[in-house]
């Protein structure tokens, strides 16, 4: 067997008003005068969090339009005029939901390493590490602030650029910071979690590693969606952690159909990853029985709606398109269903899946 050698976080700092560090926390990263670079969602313009951002000298806030999923050719453009304008940065810092995490890894990486980032889209492919790199997640499931990835949309393909040097050098894990999420969108983006613990914890690659990750992410998943009547001070602490367990879980293992399939909407419709991961998961009873019958306790509980429809009027040519991203996923496929995987999920097999969908 093939041990990897996971390569993991440099430092992270939990707790309620741990972002109050962040000045404490970068200031020994500072090179000179280049600046940081502070990665905001979009979401934030006009909010108070900008102003709490510990700005120095030549320090900027660019804020990223995440309305879609990061693509290729968003980070190469970012990358490129942070080099225009600064040459060289100190670091890039992301405050958001996932896609701001991933844009802030991705951008890193670019800093330093030549050509297009749709070059790295695979695994190991990154050669040198990025310039320093800190996430704080504003949205807690995605797991995007420990993983080895940094999901991109490029011109042929969705796919990550995993890698070691990908992780972040510091994050920071503030519940307060999540605290006012819309209701959607944060149960969109916990169900990207407890969606990572079923793949992970129903998968061939499963390891203890894994197990006693996942098992502690889905027992706070439950604890947040499934016995709790409202939401409070804690669930937002207890969603952190299970983001970042489910992160975790997934590193030493890997994700499965939901996943998959989902993969094959975000390229085609721009399907936002938790929302897709959500739609997908309503029909996978044949693959996940129990984890879709609780998800879908989750979702009535909860009173959030799954968009449903959304292949509907699709060309043959797309479906191809779709199911041609999906396939390529082979990893996750072989956890999920095992080497002989091929057999098992035929292309007519995952073109039936999406007709449903």
């Amino acid at each position: 067997m093939q041990f990897r050698n996971l390569k993991i976080v440099d430092h992270i700092v939990f707790g309620r008003g741990s972002f109050n560090q962040l000045d404490e926390i970068i200031a020994p990263h500072r090179k000179g005068d280049f600046p940081m670079i502070f990665f905001l969602d979009h979401f934030f313009i006009g909010k108070p969090l900008a102003s709490r951002i510990p700005l120095r000298g030549k320090d900027k806030i660019v804020y990223v339009d995440v309305t879609h999923e990061p693509k290729t050719k968003q980070v190469d453009a970012l990358a490129a005029e942070l080099k225009a304008e600064f040459g060289e940065v100190s670091g890039i810092i992301g405050i958001g939901g996932g896609s701001s995490l991933d844009l802030a890894k991705a951008v890193s990486l670019m800093m330093t390493n030549p050509g297009s980032s749709a070059d790295y889209q695979g695994w190991d492919l990154v050669k040198l590490p990025g310039v320093y790199k800190v996430g704080i997640p504003t949205l807690s499931g995605t797991g995007a602030e420990v993983s080895r990835t940094t999901v991109l949309t490029g011109p042929t393909r969705k796919l990550g650029m995993n890698s070691d040097h990908t992780p972040f050098n510091q994050i920071v894990l503030d519940p307060e910071l999540i605290k006012n999420a819309p209701a959607n969108q944060r149960f969109y983006t916990g169900m990207d979690c407890y969606i990572h613990c079923i793949e992970s914890l129903e998968g061939t690659f499963l390891n203890e590693f894994s197990k006693s990750y996942g098992e502690k992410a889905l027992d706070l998943c439950r604890k947040v969606f499934v016995e709790k009547d409202s939401w409070d001070e804690e669930s937002d602490a207890q969603l952190m952690m299970a983001s970042y367990a489910g992160g975790m879980s997934i590193a030493y293992s890997q994700v499965g159909v939901a996943h998959a399939v989902s993969y094959g909407l975000s390229y085609l419709l721009g399907t936002k990853h938790g929302i897709g991961n959500c739609i997908v998961m309503n029909h996978l009873q044949d693959y996940y029985p129990a984890g879709v019958e609780e998800f879908k306790f989750m979702v009535e509980k909860n009173k959030i709606e799954i968009p449903t429809g959304i292949c509907a009027g699709l060309t043959e040519e797309q479906f191809e398109s779709m199911i041609n991203v999906s396939m390529g996923m082979k990893p996750l496929w072989e956890n999920a269903l095992g080497k002989d995987w091929e057999k098992i999920m035929t292309r007519e097999k995952l073109r039936a899946l999406y007709d449903k969908l």
